[in-house]
């Protein structure tokens, strides 16, 4: 049961000390039903609360989305993180030295060497760069350049905005002079290769320097800012072993705790619109790092946050990427609003000529819908003064309002549509709902979710008909898996005289895999045996059966009743199946082999029988 290398005794200890409701009630209001803790589900959309917590069994489990398991998954899940990844950032909080090598003893690897001498390198770089700016005359200019922009010392040093100075070494000497291998510097981003190979230089030179951190808060990348003419104007970090940008989502680990709170994040074009608008007020707010958004920022962000306002310039640049963000983030599953800057200012200009109040008054708390922001967008591409501009952007106008599924929606446009134009509101009704149509039939087909009823994004679908009734040995089964994973004396009980008879193969599996627990000498642990099963599928099936009210009666007797049933399920299978073909001999005038058949069927009733 151990995981890469982290030790069995280490997951126990990180998940012992973290109580489940505690950690989950970070990220997700958690309300009182009984003996369990309800909420709604922050892993996908809901309005009725389906995510389920049972401090008794330290496990969380959805009945929407079917997310389950114990406090390191739910980390895990929350946070995108891979397991170890989870197990690491639980076991420092919980001051659990992090020093577990492999399974086998072997040191730490030779990658797991260089990252971790990459990583300190850039954290020591990073309060070089900062001491430089604030205590050196290298850095004076810098800083007069960071205070005209409106950054006084605690927005820098929150940051921990640096300088780089012109020399060629600096860096390069520091690094060395703390036994930093230069080849390996080089390698993580912070050096660059002398042409002639005769050495080292730094990567940034003359630069104002922000710091690039991870999700955990750990610095793994740069971006440098020149003063004054020079190209390149922004120089960002290359891609290393740290510092992906497709990945990485500048100030996350800042603003993580206001977007938690209010499940909406801010979305800005860089990172001195974050810093600026961090000044004025706005906790939420995060960029991606020097590349165009991505399907995966899309993805992480989805995890973080419900709401997302998207806050780009408002010159033709920016409004275009706005454009071409939108869809791929109402893809993720977000809920998308656009916070409108004047034409030409970005939210660096806005908050120096207008003030912090008013930004956060006029633009980023009046945010306007996708459907206002794209027909805002469209007008600039129509000249309105003409008649034939006025006619296409009425065409065009109708096909964005068409996009929408509510009907009051699209009607509240088309009225001021033909408000502000003067147009017949049943002519752009109409040329709307044909749009509309068209669009419903391009649609894909509603996905075949069972659970959909619980989906606040799925809440108009209905179910074709009633819900399908399980077999009755499904119940049984499922009552004796929950009695096993309580009592080891139970599932002992089971495995002599039962085995994996189940009849359901995930029942099977999930008896085989408890048997193994308790061989291994472990107690009755909810917690710990869904940890060990490795298997999403498994774990929400463990999960959802362990949350059944287990005010059901059970003894000796029940227990033996319950085996002896599932143990019939086969021999009621084969019943039914010769008698269908017995019934087929029959109606093809094989009178011999249906004889055979009811022969066969009599003897397995007696059986039957015999075992009652």
């Amino acid at each position: 049961m151990s995981y890469a290398k982290i030790p069995d005794d280490v997951i126990e200890a990180v998940r012992r000390h973290h109580d489940i409701v505690d950690t989950v009630s970070k990220y997700v209001h958690l309300s009182k039903n009984g003996k369990y803790m309800k909420g709604l589900c922050p892993f996908h959309s809901e309005k009725t609360p389906s995510f389920t917590v049972t401090p008794e069994l330290q496990i969380f489990h959805c009945y929407g989305c079917g997310k389950t398991g114990n406090v390191i998954r739910f980390v895990e899940e929350i946070e995108s993180y891979t397991f170890p990844e989870a197990v690491r950032v639980l076991a420092e909080e919980a001051g659990i030295p992090v020093t577990w090598a492999n399974p086998d003893g072997a040191k730490p690897t030779a990658a797991d060497t260089e990252r971790n001498a990459v990583l300190e390198a850039h954290e020591l770089t990073a309060k070089l760069y900062n001491y430089l700016l604030n205590n050196t005359q290298h850095g004076r200019a810098a800083k007069d350049y960071l205070r005209d922009r409106g950054l006084g010392d605690k927005l820098i040093n929150h940051f921990m905005i640096g300088y780089a100075p012109e020399q060629w070494d600096t860096l390069s000497r520091f690094l060395s002079a703390r036994n930093f291998d230069p080849s390996l510097m080089e390698k993580g981003g912070l050096l660059s290769a002398k042409s002639d190979g005769s050495g080292y230089v730094d990567r940034f030179r003359g630069r104002i320097m922000f710091p690039i951190w991870d999700r955990d808060g750990k610095v793994t990348a740069f971006a440098g800012r020149i003063i004054g003419e020079g190209q390149p104007k922004y120089l960002n970090s290359p891609e290393t072993m740290l510092f992906t940008k497709s990945r990485t989502i500048y100030n996350l680990h800042h603003a993580r705790p206001a977007i938690r709170k209010s499940k909406q994040v801010v979305l800005f074009e860089g990172y001195m619109d974050v810093i600026k608008s961090w000044s004025a007020g706005v906790k939420n707010g995060i960029a991606t790092m020097g590349t165009a958004l991505t399907e995966e920022h899309c993805t992480i962000l989805a995890r973080q946050a419900d709401e997302i306002v998207v806050c780009y310039d408002g010159d033709d640049a920016g409004q275009a990427a706005a454009m071409k963000s939108i869809p791929m983030l109402e893809g993720a599953g977000l809920r998308v609003m656009v916070a409108m800057l004047p034409k030409g200012k970005d939210p660096d200009e806005y908050i120096t000529e207008y003030g912090p109040d008013s930004y956060l008054r006029e633009i980023i708390d009046q945010p306007a819908t996708t459907t206002k922001f794209k027909l805002i967008y469209s007008r600039k591409n129509h000249i309105l003064l003409k008649e034939e501009g006025r006619k296409n952007y009425l065409l065009e106008a109708a096909g964005i309002v068409a996009e929408l599924d509510s009907a009051i929606e699209r009607e509240v446009y088309l009225q001021e549509l033909s408000r502000e134009f003067n147009f017949p509101l049943e002519v752009l009704k109409q040329d709307c709902h044909n749009k509309h149509q068209e669009l419903q039939k391009k649609k894909p087909g509603r996905d075949n979710n069972d659970n959909s009823w619980n989906n606040g994004r799925n809440e108009n679908r209905r179910r074709s008909g009633p819900p399908m009734l399980q077999p009755a040995y499904t119940y049984v089964e499922r009552r004796l898996l929950h009695v096993m994973m309580r009592d080891n004396e139970v599932a002992q009980t089971v495995h002599e005289k039962l085995g994996d008879a189940f009849n359901i193969e995930d029942h099977a599996a999930l008896a085989a895999y408890l048997y193994a627990f308790y061989a291994q000498g472990f107690d009755p642990d909810a917690g710990r045996f869904i940890a060990s099963l490795q298997d999403e599928r498994l774990e929400r099936t463990a999960a959802a059966i362990l949350m059944m009210d287990g005010d059901f009666p059970f003894n000796d007797a029940i227990l033996e009743a319950d085996i002896q049933d599932i143990i019939k399920v086969p021999r009621y299978r084969e019943i039914d199946r010769k008698k269908e073909e017995m019934m087929q001999a029959e109606r093809a005038g094989d009178h011999l082999l249906a004889a055979q058949m009811l022969s066969e069927i009599i003897t397995l009733e007696r059986q039957l029988k015999g075992t009652t």
